[in-house]
Formats: structure tokens, sequence, C-alpha cells
């Protein structure tokens, strides 16, 4: 019955039959949305590699999601949360000048509420305002000073700025918090790497080619590795990290297609 289209008159034989997978997709389809996350994560911890349920599950909590944000908007249209959910999906969007409007719609009503200023600086950041969004990120720190991704993102608007011995101190600050978050290692190595500090510059890097392995953030490293040992004069180590950028590189780029 499901299969054929009758997912309200397959609810019941299916809750009977306490197949949680399946009575989740007929919930899905009758828009009974919270019971079928529910039923669909039942299922998905029974079978977590099964590409139906994960692709059911993130429809539903899609779904779900969406009129939760609709029912906040509609019914608390001028809130601090409407303004920050309005904010999130400019920002999505990439219209920027809304979504930092927003943002500080949302921070004038509630200074104080966690990820707003953090949010907010990503805006900024995107657009290379690196002053403000340090600005942001610092009082995000303020508020949640255990909080490793502000602290990382403070230090990195700092190291954009040049400020090197304030930016390695933050971002030795983030790494204490969240040991061997790849992005905090590369910012440290750069970090280290303007400072002259090369011998710290090099053991981050590769530590962020052994987590990362063949990401675009071992690319990356790969790439500053090449640079560095250019730099010491080490022409061998030098080609031999710009071939693993290349591999990489070339990896991570879609295949053209041909044109006749």
């Amino acid at each position: 019955m499901l299969a054929q289209g009758y997912s309200a008159e397959a609810l019941p034989h299916l809750e009977k039959a306490q197949d949680t997978a399946a009575l989740g997709i007929a919930q899905l389809e009758t828009g009974q949305l919270r019971d079928a996350v529910t039923n669909l994560q039942a299922a998905l911890a029974k079978r977590p590699d099964d590409p139906d349920l994960l692709y059911y599950f993130g429809r539903a909590s899609g779904l779900l999601s969406k009129q939760s944000i609709d029912t906040l908007l509609a019914t608390y249209p001028d809130s601090a949360r409407a303004h920050q959910a309005m904010a999130e999906n400019y920002y999505v969007l990439r219209q920027m000048p809304q979504a930092e409007k927003e943002f500080q719609r949302a921070i004038e009503q509630r200074p104080d509420m966690p990820k707003l200023h953090l949010e907010l600086g990503l805006v900024y950041a995107g657009a290379s305002q690196w002053a403000k969004a340090e600005e942001a990120f610092r009082a995000e720190t303020k508020l949640q000073p255990g909080n490793a991704e502000a602290i990382y993102r403070l230090g990195n608007a700092l190291l954009q700025q040049g400020r090197i011995p304030e930016a390695r101190a933050e971002l030795v600050r983030a790494d204490t918090l969240q040991p061997e978050m790849p992005e905090t290692l590369y910012a440290l190595g750069k970090a280290a790497s303007l400072a002259g500090d090369q011998a710290s510059a090099e053991k981050v890097w590769n530590k962020v080619i052994a987590i990362e392995k063949e990401s675009d953030l071992a690319a990356q490293a790969h790439f500053a590795l090449a640079a560095l040992y250019r730099k010491q004069g080490k022409a061998e180590a030098a080609e031999r990290e710009m071939q693993e950028f290349k591999k990489l590189q070339n990896a991570s780029t879609p295949p053209q297609a041909s044109q006749k």
C-alpha cells in the first residue's frame, strides 16, 4: 500500500508491524514530521548505511526544521531568534548586506545570546572586512571563552591583519581547547611561518596532512610546505610537496565535458 501511494491507509498496518523504517516514510508522506523523524532515526540506528533511510531522514528533518522556522517567523516575527533565522537564510544565499542587517537587529535585542556575534563575524570575514570580523569574534569569545571556533576565528582575523603575535596566541588557545582541529593547525602554521618559526610551521602543517590526507586543506598544507622548503633551499623536498599539491588539486577538479 505504501509503495502504491496509499500512505495514510498503510499507517495502521505499519504501526502494528512496528516497521520503523516504513512507518517513518509513511508518516513523512502524510505530514507527521516529528513522528517521522523519530522513527527514521530509530531505523537508522539499526541500518546506518542505508541510502534510502539517509535520504528520508534528511528530508523529514529538513521539512521539520523549515516548519519550525516558519512558525517562528509567523508567530514572533520581530524576535531576536526570528532575525537570526532570517540572517542565516540570507547568509546561505550569499546576500551579505541583508544578513549583516538581520544579525545586527538580533544583537540589538539580545546582545548576550551565544553565536550571534560569531555568525556576524563570519559575514564580515566573507567580505574580508577583517577589523569588523575581529570585533565580532572578540565579542563572542568574551561571551563564550570556551568556544574554540570563536577563538580560532579571532586568531585568523588577527592573522589576516598581520598582527602575528596576537594571532598566534589566540590560535594556540583554540588548539588547547579543541586539539588538532585542522583549520586551527593550518592557521597556526601560517602564523609560525610569518613569525620566522619554520620548525613549528613544518610540524603543524605535516600534522594537518596526517589528519586531512586528501582534502583541500591538505593540499594547501602541501603548497605551504613547498614554499617553506624552497626558502630553506631544500629543492627536492619542495618539489615533492608540489607534486602532492598538484595531485590533490587535480583530484578535486571535476573533469571538463568534451566539446565536439
